[in-house]
């Protein structure tokens, strides 16, 4: 079997990713706290709680260990609700906290990229409207240009939204996110909203910091045909994908938001991406049913593929590949803002690491403009509405006594940090059972 390295070019950035509400704890005053405590919001009734307890300072220890894996980035979130409890309101205290928070990771000789809207929303947004009122984005503007005037010297890499297309699936077609509504007509107008939100904001910056490096968090699902010999098939597929991946990049590209029967010109929007950050976890199957809901599909996940945890995640390492080609029909720099996989245990984590960061590679290797990864996540965090059920961490987290503890892909993914590489030996010692995949014979 060769004795293979695949290199990645000199200043990738290797680091993971995450979010404000997921890991801070005590966040009382946004929307997933009041959600949390509206019964059947959260599968098992979970509640965040401390979360991983980062506002209380655990962010450090979790960051030094980032550190002395190899890592060299970190992708973190603001929360609006604490920076501006109230309208026309600002806390300094929770400013000058994340302040701590960046200039720590810049100590440790790491890079922040920091997310302004990662999901949550203050009480008192939802309570005039959220993203449904029409004063939404210049509000949104207001608390960037606070945060980004306080984190200039210290913050260069900036993304505005994360998942724009998962926020209003969630909250405003599916109902799983709050506020919980189920209305077309409104996530479209939720939809125009967040982009003229980024467009305010990615101005804003580059007002500040005209040098700054500014996007999204989108995410990429790949849908597939589940019979490929069937048009139907691949039109619903070919549809979905339009709907869910392509609407909102579009329209930061050409200034016209397509989205299922409605059109809207945002051209404000236009060019408003300095690099493209890309989320990609699994991949869906699709077939033609005139059933009710779903956008007259049927999605499951791939049956020869292997499953998360919860089954929530099939590993389809070449959905990476599809993403990333898909992504550089943008014209941008390419940063894979999310990819991870959940379960308790490690009996699949380590071989769907090595094989998707395998996929970058290759990518990289045909001159493709990747320049980071940031795995999902560095410790176990609240999962949203799916709560403590789902497990995506290097790290364990028991989040009733707060203890971390390593799990073995933590040592691949720092083998992989620290070599910025993937070798033969690292596989066979941390994923062997990827070896054949990576280094056929």
């Amino acid at each position: 079997m060769p004795q293979a390295t695949y290199e990645f070019p000199h200043g990738f950035l290797w680091g993971t990713a995450t979010a404000a509400h997921q890991v801070e704890g005590r966040n009382t005053n946004n929307t997933w706290h009041d959600w949390e405590n509206q019964p059947g919001r959260i599968k098992d009734g979970h509640r965040s709680g401390l979360a991983g307890d980062w506002w209380g300072g655990r962010w450090q220890e979790d960051l030094d260990r980032a550190l002395a894996d190899g890592q060299n980035a970190h992708r973190l979130s603001v929360e609006w609700s604490r920076i501006q409890p109230s309208p026309g309101s600002w806390d300094q205290k929770a400013i000058d906290q994340y302040l701590r928070m960046v200039r720590g990771i810049n100590q440790r000789g790491m890079t922040p990229m920091v997310t302004l809207h990662h999901f949550s929303d203050p009480l008192w947004l939802m309570e005039m409207g959220g993203w449904e009122h029409e004063d939404t984005p210049a509000l949104f503007n207001d608390f960037s240009r606070k945060i980004v005037e306080a984190l200039k010297d210290e913050v260069n890499l900036w993304c505005t939204i994360n998942e724009p297309n998962v926020y209003i699936f969630g909250a405003y077609v599916d109902g799983s996110f709050p506020p919980g509504k189920q209305n077309m007509d409104t996530a479209f107008a939720v939809l125009c909203n967040l982009a003229r939100g980024h467009a305010a904001a990615y101005h804003t910056i580059h007002e500040i910091q005209p040098h700054a490096r500014v996007g999204i968090a989108h995410h990429y699902r790949s849908f597939k045909a589940a019979r490929s010999w069937l048009p139907l098939d691949k039109l619903v597929a070919d549809s979905l994908s339009k709907i869910f991946n392509s609407a909102f990049p579009n329209v930061l590209a050409d200034g016209t938001l397509n989205f299922i029967y409605t059109k809207e010109k945002i051209p404000e929007a236009v060019n408003t991406q300095d690099f493209f950050g890309l989320n990609y976890y699994t991949r869906d199957m699709v077939k033609f049913t005139l059933s009710p809901g779903g956008f007259l599909s049927k999605r499951f996940l791939p049956k020869d593929a292997e499953l998360s945890g919860t089954g929530f995640i099939a590993n389809v390492p070449e959905g990476l590949s599809e993403a990333i080609k898909w992504a550089n029909g943008y014209g941008l720099p390419i940063m894979i803002t999310e990819n991870g996989v959940e379960e308790p245990d490690d009996k699949l984590r380590p071989r769907y690491i090595a094989e998707h960061l395998h996929q970058v590679w290759r990518m990289l290797n045909h001159n493709y403009p990747v320049q980071g990864y940031f795995y999902w996540t560095l410790t176990d965090n609240f999962e949203w509405e799916r709560g403590w059920t789902q497990r995506f961490g290097l790290w364990k987290l028991d989040e009733t006594t707060q203890e971390r503890i390593r799990r073995p892909c933590a040592d691949l993914y720092a083998a992989i940090c620290k070599e910025n590489a993937i070798s033969h030996d690292t596989i066979q010692k941390f994923a062997p059972k990827a070896l054949a995949k990576l280094f056929p014979e």
